[in-house]
C-alpha cells in the first residue's frame, strides 16, 4: 500500500471516528429531553471537521437541493420533500427547520438517501453552497428581517449574486421572478439570462394589494439605483416591477399562478402555467405567502423530474411545515400555530386572519422574544399592519419576554386595551389563553362551522421553540426533530 493510501485510509478511520462521536452526542441530547437533537450533533461534527459538509455531501450520488428565503424556505423545502416523496424518493432533508450549517451536517450525519434537500438560512446560504455544489437552488425571497444579526438585506443580495455567478452554468436555479432583490440574480453582466434559470410568479392581477405596504422594502434598482415602478404588488414588495433607469424589469415566469382563489385557513385553490403544461392545485395552507412557497416546489419538483400529476397530488396532502399553520388540539381547542419574525410575514398572517374573521371574532395569543434567534431589535412590530385586525379580536394575551411591548403596539392598532390581556410566562398564557378561549361562548375565530373553538398562535422563532417544546412535554405534539 502506499504512503498516499496509507494516509487516506487514517483520515477516513479519523473521520469515521468523529462522526460516531458526534452521533453519540446526539443520542445522548435526545435521550436527555433537553432539545438540541437537531444543531448538536453536527456542532460537535463541525468543530472536530470544519470541512465534514463537503466530505458526508459526497455520499449523495443524486446530488443536492438547496431552498432559502426570508420567509417560506422550511415551508418550501417541505414541499419539495413531499413531491420526491411520491416520486419514491426520499432525501436527506433537515426537516425541523435547523437551517444554518450544523442543522445540515445533522442531517447529513443521522440520516441516509442517495440525494438531500436543504433548506438554508440566508447568511449561510454562500458557505453551504460551496461545500455541496447542488445540483439545483431555490431562492425565493428576501425580505428585511433581523437587521442586528443580518444587516440590510442589499449585502444578503450581494452575497447571493457571488454564489449564483461562481455555480452559474453548474446549478439549475429557481427563482421568484416577482421579488426584484432575487430575479436579478438570474441576470448575467450583460442582462441576459443566465443558463440553467427558472423563474416562477404571480400573474393574478386581482390578488394584488390595493397599495404599497409600509413595509414595502425593495425600493431602487439594484443595477443603476433608480427607484422601481410597480405595477403591482402582492406580498411586501413581490410583484410586478420596473426600472425606468436602465430598463429593467421582472421576468415573465416559466412557472405561473394564472387564477388563485383564497380560502382563509382552508387554503387555496391555484391554477398553474408551467412548461409541462397546467397544473391545477388544490392547496390546504393558508394564504398568498403558500400560494409563493407551492410555486417554488412546482418550479424545483419539473427542475427534479417530478411528474406534474404527481406535483399536484403530493401538493394537495401537503401538511403543515413545524410551527407554519400547524394546528394542535389543547384542551378541547384548536390550537393554530402561524410564525411570525419579520413585518411582511406577519402582515401575509394578518391578512389570512381577517378573512377567517368574516366568520366571527378572533381568539389569538401573541409571544413576541427578542432573543438571538428572533433578533434583539423587536421594532418591527410597528411596521407589522396589526391595524388589519382593528375590530376582529375578541380576545388577545400577549406573552413572551416583550409582552408589554406587544400589547402596546395592539392598543395603538387600535385594538380595544379592555380585550388585551399580558401574561408573559409561555405556559401561564398559554393555559390562560385556551381556558378562556374553551369557555367562552359562542364558538370563536371561523369556527362557528366547526365543533370546536379555535385559538391562533402567533409567535416569534424562540417563542415557538417554547411552546412546541411545552406541546410536546405535554404529550400533545411530536418532538419537532422526530
Amino acid at each position: 500500500m502506499s504512503p498516499s493510501a496509507g494516509r487516506t485510509d487514517r483520515g477516513g478511520a479519523l473521520f469515521g471516528a468523529k462522526r460516531a462521536l458526534a452521533r453519540t452526542v446526539g443520542a445522548a441530547s435526545r435521550a436527555s429531553g433537553r432539545g438540541g437533537g437537531t444543531t448538536l450533533p453536527g456542532r460537535v461534527l463541525l468543530r472536530l471537521e470544519p470541512r465534514a459538509i463537503a466530505r458526508l455531501g459526497t455520499g449523495l450520488p443524486g446530488g443536492t437541493t438547496i431552498v432559502s428565503a426570508t420567509n417560506g424556505k422550511t415551508t418550501t423545502a417541505g414541499m419539495i420533500a413531499a413531491l420526491l416523496a411520491a416520486d419514491g424518493r426520499r432525501p436527506v432533508h433537515n426537516r425541523a427547520g435547523s437551517n444554518m450549517t450544523w442543522g445540515v451536517a445533522t442531517a447529513l450525519l443521522e440520516q441516509q438517501g442517495s440525494e438531500g434537500l436543504f433548506e438554508v438560512d440566508e447568511a449561510w446560504l454562500p458557505s453551504v453552497a460551496e461545500q455541496l455544489g447542488p445540483r439545483l437552488i431555490v431562492l425565493g425571497n428576501l425580505f428585511r428581517d433581523q437587521l442586528d444579526r443580518y444587516g440590510e438585506m442589499e449585502a444578503l443580495a450581494d452575497e447571493w449574486a457571488r454564489t449564483v455567478a461562481a455555480r452559474a452554468g453548474a446549478t439549475e436555479f429557481a427563482l421568484n421572478a416577482d421579488d426584484p432583490l432575487v430575479a436579478d440574480l438570474g441576470r448575467d453582466g450583460e442582462g441576459g439570462r443566465r443558463p440553467g434559470v427558472l423563474y416562477f410568479g404571480i400573474e393574478d392581477a386581482s390578488q394584488a394589494l390595493s397599495e404599497l405596504q409600509h413595509a414595502f422594502d425593495a425600493k431602487h434598482c439594484r443595477r443603476c439605483g433608480h427607484p422601481y415602478e410597480y405595477a403591482r404588488a402582492f406580498v411586501g414588495h413581490l410583484g410586478h416591477y420596473s426600472c425606468a433607469g436602465c430598463g429593467a424589469q421582472r421576468p415573465r415566469p416559466e412557472v405561473a399562478a394564472t387564477r388563485i382563489e383564497l380560502r382563509g385557513m382552508d387554503g387555496s385553490a391555484v391554477t398553474v402555467a408551467t412548461p409541462a403544461g397546467e397544473i391545477e392545485l388544490e392547496l390546504p395552507l393558508p394564504g398568498l405567502y403558500n400560494v409563493y412557497n407551492a410555486l417554488a416546489a412546482v418550479a424545483a419538483g419539473l427542475r427534479l423530474g417530478v411528474a406534474p400529476e404527481r406535483i399536484a397530488a403530493a401538493l394537495g396532502r401537503m401538511e403543515a411545515a413545524f410551527g407554519r399553520v400547524e394546528t394542535i388540539p389543547v384542551d378541547g381547542v384548536d390550537l393554530s400555530i402561524l410564525l411570525i419574525k419579520n413585518p411582511t410575514g406577519a402582515n401575509e398572517v394578518l391578512r389570512t386572519l381577517r378573512l377567517e374573521a368574516e366568520r366571527g371574532e378572533l381568539d389569538l395569543w401573541i409571544a413576541l422574544n427578542d432573543r438571538i434567534a428572533d433578533g434583539r431589535d423587536v421594532s418591527w412590530v410597528w411596521d407589522a399592519d396589526f391595524e388589519l385586525l382593528e375590530g376582529a379580536v375578541r380576545r388577545v394575551v400577549c406573552a413572551g419576554t416583550r409582552a408589554p411591548e406587544m400589547a402596546l403596539r395592539l392598543k395603538y392598532a387600535g385594538w380595544p386595551t379592555d380585550r388585551i390581556e399580558v401574561i408573559p410566562a409561555i405556559e401561564a398564557s398559554l393555559d390562560a389563553a385556551v381556558d378562556a378561549d374553551r369557555r367562552l361562548d359562542p364558538p370563536l375565530g371561523g369556527q362557528r362551522h366547526q365543533s370546536r373553538p379555535r385559538l391562533f398562535a402567533l409567535p416569534t422563532y424562540t417563542a415557538l421553540l417554547e411552546l412546541r417544546k411545552l406541546l410536546s412535554d405535554r404529550g400533545l405534539a411530536k418532538e419537532f426533530w422526530r
